[in-house]
C-alpha cells in the first residue's frame, strides 16, 4: 500500500479523521486499534491525545512522546481493504 497521510484533524472520543494521499479518507477510532499502554499509555489523557500531528517525512500520523502507528494499519481500516503480505527477499 505505502500511502502516506497528507492531513489529520482529531475527533472526539478517540477518533482521527485520516485523508490520504490517493483521496481515501475516514475517521478511525484509535481506541479499537491499541490499548492504551506503554508507549501508547499517554493518549488515555484527552489532552494529549488531542496534539496528535503529521509526521510528513514517514507519512503517519504521531504523537510527541514517541507514539505513531503505521500508515498501512490505518489505510487498511479506513479503506476496509486487508494488509498486503509483505515477504522478505533472501539472499542466495
Amino acid at each position: 500500500m505505502l500511502k502516506d497521510i497528507i492531513a489529520v484533524e482529531r475527533r472526539e472520543n478517540y477518533q482521527i479523521y485520516i485523508h490520504f494521499e490517493d483521496e481515501v479518507e475516514g475517521i478511525v477510532d484509535i481506541s479499537k486499534l491499541t490499548k492504551f499502554t506503554g508507549v501508547f499509555a499517554p493518549l488515555q489523557d484527552p489532552k494529549y491525545f488531542a496534539q496528535v500531528e503529521l509526521n510528513h517525512e514517514v507519512g503517519t500520523i504521531q504523537w510527541r512522546l514517541g507514539a505513531d502507528l503505521d500508515p498501512d494499519v490505518l489505510y487498511a481500516v479506513i479503506s476496509n481493504q486487508p494488509i498486503p503480505n509483505y515477504k522478505l527477499s533472501r539472499s542466495a
